[in-house]
């Protein structure tokens, strides 16, 4: 087909959309509704290779990977579905010629709000690289109304409001309401006898809910394959009890219906009560039991041996939250097909894998037994007696060694230790970084490893490309491909032939242009939102991620604090311009997270608005950070902040966007900073701060004390003073005082800077000074950010699955002809 007749079709697509959704001419139409016809003519074309994967995977019954997570940070389709496509260019050529434009029309596009950091937005760069290979996967997650919230700075601090994302209607999904599946909670567990002389164990007396899927499309790249998102969405398993509603009974007549909204009205709700943590748990068993009844329903459809089940499904736990998977499969293969304990242990156990994402233990999910047997009674039932059998095996492993029970037991102490049963149950258990797995192994997971060695595998974290660069950064995407040509797209090794253009003078200079149109980009959309003018000449410093006092957002604040002081002190001091930006969500519920948002808020209208200092400092706080602006802010970054204590980041994958886009690392020898180091070289990044090894002597030995800091360094004694002195909020001096207690410790019994934020401080502000001396040389800058992006092939999310498909998974690739 011609070009010109195939944007005529492309235009023709687009008007009949127009026509059918809103009764409209092309003309008429607004944004919104250009935006929702747009995706219905791409949609369009992704149905029928869809459709075409789906009849390959019947045709050929692969094996499939069902990727469990709470979270799938997908950020927007339409623009990465068409570069997936391969007709980015015929769409927005197409819509060109019609007055229209494509990025404007993206624009329109709600960020599904599926998910929040790096967990949920790795569980979606997964599910694009199996797409990309080849690999028959199921995403399985929860269809939230509101996602976490939709972020808001009012008087410099965070307001949650409801992100209604699914307003317009969300034209990637397709709802299927056929493959609906009930799940229960609560009442209350009858032991019957059967004709054959077995116990059959029945729930009774619960409420329930109809889990509903909606499938949202996963493109592959170029290859027609399109795997499927599936979230479940709940619904009332009855409508109203109209008896119950006539008799004036309208809390039992809406009951059902409120279980069902609450369930998937909001990502992580706040568990600072027992309201919060039932709903967690709610959720989690909601979306585990709905895909785990559908991957066995699909599985039943082509097989009548249920113990061959692991041959064609394994579930892929990402994280503790989806673990309750494993007990959910053992009560369906026990009281809905009938096999023995042994029997249905021997399925779970080759079937069900962890995926660690934290060393932070408040993050290991523990529920108290009283919630998860009243909620759950019989997954208890199952948990109580798979905890049972461990310890026994417990003991046989280690004689004598009561200890080892109290560490290792899944239930223990009034709790349930969700990630003991994943290590348990799993076929493996992986983490997500080297040193992250490192660390499991010697420290936080160590006895299990003592237990389980062959278990346990390292998967160091990756990112897609395809969004990163080519959607996010096209100017360099396509800086790149006239250099080294398309090869990188698929397979990100190939970047490395950048490398020997680090030296090539007019190489730099292209490169250069492109990060400073990228940063004019990024200055536009500050000042469209912020109201700040920033230099894009001056050195973007970026420290972008989910704000946790581990990821030191307040070091950051307080070297911007301590270099304000400077530049007042020595007005005529040496000093390049620097723009500080940050982006971050704090959980509702976090307050000194949230505080801190606050404190960088409140520094920035003070240096911001002081004229004295000639805007040499600019302080930045992106509104609402989420992915589509922050493909934007990685392709203007200079410096990537990765500033966490040692020891703490599992991984990171923002670490690995800014490598990309060409900023250089400023970071600690943590998570995957490590490897990132060992490829670009550290003489092409910035890197400072204690070990994890003397982070974690010095939390085993209790032996700091950062008031010795603060008695001995005048710098560091002022910027803490600032904090309560009403320096950064005269209306209330105390505003940030909990921060200045957290670091010091002066009315509290809680450990002192358990983040090690002082102790790091000097380090930290040394290795600025060689950012900002480095930088004054452009050519030298310049070939080091050209080799951080020349070595970053590693990273890519492609290589990361294929790892999992090796060694973890063992699926074999689809080849699907689609000739529509």
């Amino acid at each position: 087909m011609s070009q010109e007749l195939k944007r005529e079709e492309i235009v023709d697509s687009v008007r009949e959309g127009v026509k059918i959704l809103y009764r409209k001419t092309l003309e008429e139409a607004n944004q919104q509704e250009l935006f929702q016809a747009v995706s219905y003519a791409v949609k369009d074309i992704i149905i029928d290779k869809w459709l075409a994967t789906q009849q390959t995977f019947d045709k050929e019954d692969p094996k499939f990977v069902y990727y469990m997570s709470m979270e799938f940070l997908m950020g927007r389709a339409l623009g990465n579905n068409l570069i997936n496509l391969k007709e980015y260019a015929g769409f927005k050529e197409a819509l060109e010629e019609i007055g229209l434009n494509l990025d404007e029309i993206e624009d329109q596009e709600p960020d599904p709000a599926l998910g929040n950091g790096g967990l949920g937005r790795l569980a979606a760069c997964f599910m694009e690289s199996l797409a990309t290979l080849g690999y028959p996967a199921y995403g399985c997650g929860i269809r939230y109304r509101y996602g976490m919230f939709k972020q808001k700075i009012k008087d410099g601090f965070q307001v949650e409001e409801p992100d209604n994302w699914l307003k317009d209607g969300y034209p990637f999904e397709l709802r299927r309401p056929e493959y609906a599946y009930e799940v229960k909670f609560g009442g209350y567990v009858r032991a019957e006898n059967t004709p054959d002389g077995k116990t059959r164990f029945v729930q009774e007396g619960y409420q329930s809910v109809r889990a509903i899927p909606y499938d949202m499309p996963i493109v592959g790249y170029g290859n027609n394959v399109v795997n499927t998102l599936m979230i479940w969405d709940a619904e009332p398993s009855e409508c109203f009890e109209l008896n119950s509603f006539d008799k004036g009974d309208y809390r039992k007549a809406v009951e059902q219906e409120n279980l069902a909204k609450n369930l998937v009205e909001v990502l992580y709700p706040n568990d600072n009560h027992i309201a919060g943590k039932e709903l967690r748990l709610k959720q989690q068993y909601f979306f585990v039991s709905a895909s785990v009844q559908r991957a066995l329903a699909r599985y039943k459809k082509n097989h009548d041996d249920i113990h061959k089940l692991p041959e064609k499904v394994t579930f892929q736990l990402n994280d503790t939250h989806p673990t309750v998977a494993v007990a959910e499969l053992m009560r369906i293969l026990l009281d809905e097909e009938g096999l023995s304990w042994d029997e249905a242990w021997e399925i779970t156990t080759k079937t069900c894998a962890y995926t660690n994402h934290t060393i932070m233990a408040e993050a290991l999910e523990k529920w108290p037994i009283e919630i998860f047997s009243r909620l759950l009674p019989r997954i208890y039932q199952i948990v109580e007696e798979i905890n049972r059998r461990f310890v026994l095996q417990i003991q046989a492993s280690f004689p004598g060694d009561n200890n080892k029970i109290a560490k290792m037991a899944i239930i223990y102490d009034g709790q349930v230790k969700m990630a003991h049963l994943a290590i348990a149950a799993g076929y493996s258990v992986n983490g997500v970084a080297r040193l992250h797995t490192e660390i499991l192994k010697n420290e936080q997971l160590h006895d299990f490893y003592e237990m389980f060695p062959q278990k346990f595998n390292n998967k160091t974290n990756g990112i897609t490309q395809r969004r990163f660069l080519l959607h996010g950064n096209p100017l360099l995407a396509a800086w790149v491909t006239d250099h080294i040509g398309e090869d990188w797209i698929t397979n990100l090794s190939h970047i490395e032939k950048l490398a020997i253009y680090a030296d090539d003078k007019k190489a730099q200079q292209e490169f250069m242009n492109i990060k400073y149109q990228n940063k004019l980009r990024l200055a536009k959309y500050i000042k469209e939102h912020n109201g700040i003018e920033v230099d894009p000449r001056s050195i973007f410093d970026v420290q972008v991620k989910r704000l946790h006092e581990y990821k030191r957002q307040l070091l950051n604040i307080l070297h911007v604090m301590y270099l304000y002081n400077e530049l007042k002190e020595h007005p005529e001091m040496d000093f390049y311009p620097r723009t500080f930006i940050f982006g971050a969500k704090a959980a509702a519920g976090y307050k000194i997270a949230k505080l801190t948002i606050k404190l960088i808020n409140s520094v920035a209208d003070v240096i911001n608005n002081d004229r004295s200092i000639n805007g040499k400092i600019k302080v930045v706080f992106i509104e609402d950070y989420r992915v589509s602006n922050a493909e934007w802010i990685f392709a203007a970054a200079d410096v990537s902040e990765q500033i966490s204590t040692a020891s703490k980041e599992a991984s990171g994958t923002g670490n690995m966007k800014f490598m990309l886009n060409g900023a250089l690392t400023l970071g600690t020898m943590d998570g995957a900073n490590v490897e990132i180091v060992e490829e670009v070289g550290a003489e092409n990044a910035f890197i400072f701060g204690m070990s994890s090894d003397e982070v974690i002597a010095h939390e085993r030995n209790r032996d700091y004390d950062p008031m010795q800091i603060f008695n001995q360094d005048q710098d560091i004694r002022k910027v803490l003073m600032q904090l309560i002195n009403g320096f950064y909020s005269p209306n209330n001096p105390e505003q940030f005082r909990d921060l200045y207690n957290s670091l010091l410790n002066t009315q509290s019994t809680q450990y002192a800077d358990t983040y090690f934020i002082l102790k790091d401080f000097r380090s930290y502000a040394d290795a600025q000074k060689r950012v900002m001396e480095a930088y004054k040389d452009e050519d030298a800058w310049a070939k080091s950010a050209i080799l951080n992006v020349a070595h970053c092939g590693k990273f890519s999310s492609d290589r990361t699955i294929q790892e999992y498909v090796d060694d973890i998974w063992k699926l074999e690739k689809v080849t699907v002809v689609c000739d529509k």
